[in-house]
Protein backbone atom coordinates (compact mmCIF):
# COMPACT_ATOMS: atom_id res chain seq x y z
CA UNK A 1 0.00 0.00 0.00
CA UNK A 2 1.67 3.06 -1.22
CA UNK A 3 1.66 6.16 1.19
CA UNK A 4 0.22 8.69 -1.26
CA UNK A 5 0.46 12.19 -0.74
CA UNK A 6 -3.63 12.43 -0.50
CA UNK A 7 -3.63 9.43 1.91
CA UNK A 8 -0.86 11.04 3.78
CA UNK A 9 -2.69 14.38 4.05
CA UNK A 10 -5.93 12.61 5.42
CA UNK A 11 -3.86 10.97 8.14
CA UNK A 12 -2.24 14.06 8.88
CA UNK A 13 -6.01 15.66 9.07
CA UNK A 14 -7.47 12.77 11.48
CA UNK A 15 -3.94 13.45 13.94
CA UNK A 16 -4.72 17.19 13.79
CA UNK A 17 -8.25 16.50 14.92
CA UNK A 18 -7.21 14.15 17.70
CA UNK A 19 -4.77 16.92 19.07
CA UNK A 20 -7.54 19.40 19.47
CA UNK A 21 -9.51 17.39 21.52
CA UNK A 22 -10.29 19.08 25.11
CA UNK A 23 -7.20 17.86 27.34
CA UNK A 24 -9.80 16.69 30.10
CA UNK A 25 -10.55 13.27 27.34
CA UNK A 26 -8.01 11.00 27.91
CA UNK A 27 -6.50 7.64 25.73
CA UNK A 28 -8.51 4.95 27.71
CA UNK A 29 -6.57 3.51 30.88
CA UNK A 30 -4.04 6.61 30.04
CA UNK A 31 -2.09 4.38 27.63
CA UNK A 32 -0.71 5.26 24.48
CA UNK A 33 -2.59 4.71 21.94
CA UNK A 34 -1.11 0.99 19.62
CA UNK A 35 -1.01 -0.28 16.43
CA UNK A 36 -0.39 -3.77 15.15
CA UNK A 37 1.73 -3.76 12.06
CA UNK A 38 0.13 -6.38 11.06
CA UNK A 39 -1.97 -4.72 8.53
CA UNK A 40 0.09 -2.67 7.16
CA UNK A 41 2.92 -5.04 6.47
CA UNK A 42 2.53 -4.99 2.33
CA UNK A 43 3.71 -0.90 3.34
CA UNK A 44 6.30 -1.89 5.31
CA UNK A 45 7.77 -4.41 3.01
CA UNK A 46 7.56 -2.02 0.11
CA UNK A 47 8.97 1.32 2.16
CA UNK A 48 9.36 1.05 6.10
CA UNK A 49 10.40 4.40 6.64
CA UNK A 50 6.98 5.70 4.67
CA UNK A 51 5.15 2.99 6.91
CA UNK A 52 6.70 4.96 9.97
CA UNK A 53 5.70 8.15 8.89
CA UNK A 54 2.15 6.39 7.72
CA UNK A 55 1.58 5.91 11.68
CA UNK A 56 3.06 8.85 12.83
CA UNK A 57 0.57 10.84 11.00
CA UNK A 58 -2.31 8.58 12.45
CA UNK A 59 -1.49 8.96 15.54
CA UNK A 60 -0.61 6.25 16.83
CA UNK A 61 2.24 6.30 19.87
CA UNK A 62 3.29 2.77 20.02
CA UNK A 63 3.56 -0.12 17.33
CA UNK A 64 3.26 -3.86 17.75
CA UNK A 65 6.04 -5.92 15.54
CA UNK A 66 6.26 -9.02 14.35
CA UNK A 67 9.40 -11.04 14.14
CA UNK A 68 12.00 -10.01 11.06
CA UNK A 69 12.96 -13.67 11.02
CA UNK A 70 10.15 -15.82 10.78
CA UNK A 71 7.19 -13.27 9.38
CA UNK A 72 8.14 -12.96 5.45
CA UNK A 73 6.50 -9.40 4.87
CA UNK A 74 8.87 -8.55 7.46
CA UNK A 75 12.02 -9.82 6.90
CA UNK A 76 13.47 -6.57 5.10
CA UNK A 77 13.66 -5.28 9.07
CA UNK A 78 16.38 -8.11 9.72
CA UNK A 79 19.04 -5.85 8.15
CA UNK A 80 18.76 -3.79 10.80
CA UNK A 81 20.44 -3.52 14.16
CA UNK A 82 17.70 -3.82 17.26
CA UNK A 83 19.27 -0.50 18.71
CA UNK A 84 19.05 0.54 14.99
CA UNK A 85 15.68 0.40 14.48
CA UNK A 86 14.37 1.35 18.09
CA UNK A 87 16.08 4.76 16.85
CA UNK A 88 14.39 4.77 13.78
CA UNK A 89 10.73 4.29 15.90
CA UNK A 90 11.93 6.78 18.52
CA UNK A 91 12.93 9.37 15.29
CA UNK A 92 9.17 9.26 14.72
CA UNK A 93 8.03 9.38 18.51
CA UNK A 94 7.04 5.61 17.92
CA UNK A 95 7.88 3.15 20.93
CA UNK A 96 7.91 -0.95 20.65
CA UNK A 97 8.06 -3.16 23.82
CA UNK A 98 6.40 -5.84 22.28
CA UNK A 99 6.55 -8.24 19.29
CA UNK A 100 4.60 -11.54 17.73
CA UNK A 101 6.85 -14.30 16.95
CA UNK A 102 6.60 -17.94 15.37
CA UNK A 103 6.17 -20.34 18.28
CA UNK A 104 8.45 -22.76 16.30
CA UNK A 105 11.22 -20.43 16.25
CA UNK A 106 11.51 -19.64 19.87
CA UNK A 107 11.54 -23.20 20.53
CA UNK A 108 14.51 -23.48 18.08
CA UNK A 109 16.13 -20.36 18.48
CA UNK A 110 15.02 -19.24 21.97
CA UNK A 111 17.92 -17.61 23.27
CA UNK A 112 18.61 -15.60 20.01
CA UNK A 113 15.21 -14.75 19.71
CA UNK A 114 15.20 -13.49 23.64
CA UNK A 115 19.02 -11.67 23.20
CA UNK A 116 17.21 -9.64 20.10
CA UNK A 117 14.28 -8.69 22.01
CA UNK A 118 16.17 -7.61 25.07
CA UNK A 119 18.68 -5.53 22.86
CA UNK A 120 15.55 -4.11 21.10
CA UNK A 121 14.06 -3.09 24.34
CA UNK A 122 11.08 -5.23 24.32
CA UNK A 123 9.05 -6.86 27.01
CA UNK A 124 6.93 -8.79 26.04
CA UNK A 125 7.38 -11.62 23.22
CA UNK A 126 4.10 -13.21 21.73
CA UNK A 127 2.51 -16.09 19.68
CA UNK A 128 -0.80 -15.48 17.70
CA UNK A 129 -1.71 -19.12 18.21
CA UNK A 130 -0.14 -22.32 19.82
CA UNK A 131 -1.39 -25.31 17.63
CA UNK A 132 -2.70 -25.21 13.94
CA UNK A 133 -5.20 -22.03 12.34
CA UNK A 134 -6.63 -24.87 10.32
CA UNK A 135 -7.64 -27.43 12.53
CA UNK A 136 -8.42 -30.99 11.32
CA UNK A 137 -11.15 -32.17 13.99
CA UNK A 138 -8.87 -34.64 15.32
CA UNK A 139 -7.10 -32.05 17.85
CA UNK A 140 -7.31 -33.29 21.28
CA UNK A 141 -6.58 -32.35 24.91
CA UNK A 142 -3.29 -33.96 24.52
CA UNK A 143 -2.45 -31.96 22.08
CA UNK A 144 -3.66 -28.91 24.30
CA UNK A 145 -1.15 -29.98 26.85
CA UNK A 146 2.05 -30.45 24.50
CA UNK A 147 1.41 -27.19 23.37
CA UNK A 148 1.36 -25.75 26.87
CA UNK A 149 4.26 -27.37 27.40
CA UNK A 150 6.24 -26.26 25.24
CA UNK A 151 5.05 -22.53 25.90
CA UNK A 152 5.71 -22.77 29.35
CA UNK A 153 9.35 -23.75 28.82
CA UNK A 154 10.16 -20.75 26.66
CA UNK A 155 8.25 -18.57 29.22
CA UNK A 156 11.04 -19.23 32.08
CA UNK A 157 13.70 -18.49 29.54
CA UNK A 158 12.08 -14.86 28.47
CA UNK A 159 11.10 -14.64 32.00
CA UNK A 160 14.53 -14.80 33.61
CA UNK A 161 15.50 -12.30 31.07
CA UNK A 162 12.68 -9.67 32.25
CA UNK A 163 10.81 -10.31 29.19
CA UNK A 164 6.95 -11.64 29.53
CA UNK A 165 5.61 -14.83 27.19
CA UNK A 166 2.30 -13.64 25.29
CA UNK A 167 -0.74 -16.01 23.95
CA UNK A 168 -2.72 -14.08 22.24
CA UNK A 169 -5.74 -16.52 21.20
CA UNK A 170 -6.55 -16.99 17.53
CA UNK A 171 -6.48 -20.62 15.23
CA UNK A 172 -6.29 -23.54 17.81
CA UNK A 173 -6.66 -21.59 20.68
CA UNK A 174 -10.36 -20.27 20.14
CA UNK A 175 -11.08 -23.78 19.37
CA UNK A 176 -13.65 -26.09 21.17
CA UNK A 177 -12.85 -29.60 22.21
CA UNK A 178 -16.46 -31.90 23.11
CA UNK A 179 -17.90 -28.70 23.18
CA UNK A 180 -15.09 -26.95 25.53
CA UNK A 181 -13.16 -24.24 25.25
CA UNK A 182 -9.61 -24.79 24.72
CA UNK A 183 -8.68 -21.23 25.32
CA UNK A 184 -9.56 -22.02 29.17
CA UNK A 185 -7.75 -25.03 29.30
CA UNK A 186 -4.62 -23.18 28.02
CA UNK A 187 -5.06 -20.71 30.36
CA UNK A 188 -5.16 -23.58 33.32
CA UNK A 189 -2.41 -24.74 31.85
CA UNK A 190 0.02 -21.92 31.38
CA UNK A 191 2.38 -20.43 34.38
CA UNK A 192 0.71 -17.38 35.46
CA UNK A 193 3.94 -16.41 36.90
CA UNK A 194 5.59 -16.19 33.48
CA UNK A 195 3.12 -16.13 31.23
CA UNK A 196 0.26 -13.26 30.51
CA UNK A 197 -2.49 -13.33 28.09
CA UNK A 198 -3.42 -10.87 25.27
CA UNK A 199 -7.32 -11.23 23.86
CA UNK A 200 -8.19 -10.80 20.09
CA UNK A 201 -11.53 -8.61 20.38
CA UNK A 202 -12.29 -9.99 17.39
CA UNK A 203 -12.89 -13.61 19.20
CA UNK A 204 -15.88 -11.66 20.51
CA UNK A 205 -17.49 -13.31 17.01
CA UNK A 206 -16.80 -16.77 18.34
CA UNK A 207 -18.12 -16.38 21.35
CA UNK A 208 -15.00 -15.27 23.66
CA UNK A 209 -16.70 -12.13 25.17
CA UNK A 210 -13.56 -9.57 26.12
CA UNK A 211 -15.73 -8.56 29.07
CA UNK A 212 -16.09 -11.97 30.29
CA UNK A 213 -12.62 -13.18 30.05
CA UNK A 214 -11.02 -10.27 31.58
CA UNK A 215 -12.92 -10.06 35.18
CA UNK A 216 -12.80 -14.44 34.47
CA UNK A 217 -8.76 -13.78 34.68
CA UNK A 218 -8.48 -10.87 36.70
CA UNK A 219 -4.52 -10.14 36.36
CA UNK A 220 -3.66 -12.75 33.82
CA UNK A 221 -4.11 -10.63 30.58
CA UNK A 222 -1.60 -7.59 29.92
CA UNK A 223 -2.48 -6.85 25.98
CA UNK A 224 -5.34 -6.63 23.51
CA UNK A 225 -5.53 -6.30 19.99
CA UNK A 226 -8.84 -4.19 19.05
CA UNK A 227 -11.06 -4.76 16.23
CA UNK A 228 -14.60 -3.37 15.67
CA UNK A 229 -17.33 -4.48 13.12
CA UNK A 230 -21.06 -4.44 11.89
CA UNK A 231 -23.13 -7.14 10.83
CA UNK A 232 -24.95 -6.86 7.29
CA UNK A 233 -28.19 -8.32 6.70
CA UNK A 234 -26.11 -11.59 4.86
CA UNK A 235 -25.23 -12.24 8.53
CA UNK A 236 -21.58 -11.40 7.46
CA UNK A 237 -19.55 -8.95 8.93
CA UNK A 238 -17.11 -6.37 8.29
CA UNK A 239 -14.57 -4.11 9.64
CA UNK A 240 -15.35 -0.49 10.70
CA UNK A 241 -13.16 1.82 12.69
CA UNK A 242 -13.26 1.77 16.53
CA UNK A 243 -16.75 3.10 18.10
CA UNK A 244 -18.64 2.63 14.41
CA UNK A 245 -19.32 -1.22 14.95
CA UNK A 246 -20.84 -3.50 17.93
CA UNK A 247 -18.48 -3.32 20.42
CA UNK A 248 -19.32 -1.85 23.55
CA UNK A 249 -15.26 -0.21 24.34
CA UNK A 250 -16.26 1.51 27.32
CA UNK A 251 -17.19 -1.86 29.26
CA UNK A 252 -14.39 -3.39 27.11
CA UNK A 253 -11.68 -0.99 28.53
CA UNK A 254 -13.52 -0.79 32.10
CA UNK A 255 -13.16 -4.77 32.44
CA UNK A 256 -9.63 -4.29 30.88
CA UNK A 257 -8.29 -2.92 33.82
CA UNK A 258 -9.39 -5.54 35.74
CA UNK A 259 -7.60 -8.18 33.67
CA UNK A 260 -4.72 -6.40 34.04
CA UNK A 261 -4.33 -4.94 30.71
CA UNK A 262 -1.30 -2.65 29.77
CA UNK A 263 -1.11 -2.02 26.76
CA UNK A 264 -3.53 -2.12 23.13
CA UNK A 265 -3.18 -2.24 19.92
CA UNK A 266 -5.48 -1.18 17.23
CA UNK A 267 -5.72 -4.28 14.53
CA UNK A 268 -7.82 -3.78 11.51
CA UNK A 269 -6.81 -6.00 8.85
CA UNK A 270 -9.32 -5.92 6.60
CA UNK A 271 -8.59 -2.33 4.81
CA UNK A 272 -5.85 -0.50 7.41
CA UNK A 273 -6.96 2.64 6.41
CA UNK A 274 -10.05 1.85 8.75
CA UNK A 275 -7.24 2.41 11.61
CA UNK A 276 -6.44 6.33 11.44
CA UNK A 277 -9.81 7.06 12.62
CA UNK A 278 -9.78 4.93 15.31
CA UNK A 279 -7.51 7.35 17.38
CA UNK A 280 -9.69 10.43 17.74
CA UNK A 281 -12.46 7.82 19.19
CA UNK A 282 -9.97 6.22 21.51
CA UNK A 283 -8.78 9.86 22.86
CA UNK A 284 -12.23 10.84 22.94
CA UNK A 285 -13.46 7.49 25.02
CA UNK A 286 -14.12 8.27 28.97
CA UNK A 287 -13.70 4.88 30.64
Amino acid sequence: MPLTRRNFLQLGAAATAAAALPLSFADPLGMPIGCQTYPIKDMIKADFPGALKWVQAAGFKTIELCSPFAYPDFLALGKYKPQELRGMLADHGITCISAHFVPTELYQHGDERIAYAKEFGMTQMAVAALGPFKLTGKESTDDVKRYTDQFNAFAVKAHAAGITAVLHNEGFVSARIDGKPVYDMMIAQLDPTNVKLQFQVSSMQAGYDAVTYFNRYKGRFISMHCQDWVVGPDGKTKQVPLGKGVVDWKSVFAAAKVGGIKNYFVELEEDPELMPPSVPYLKALKV
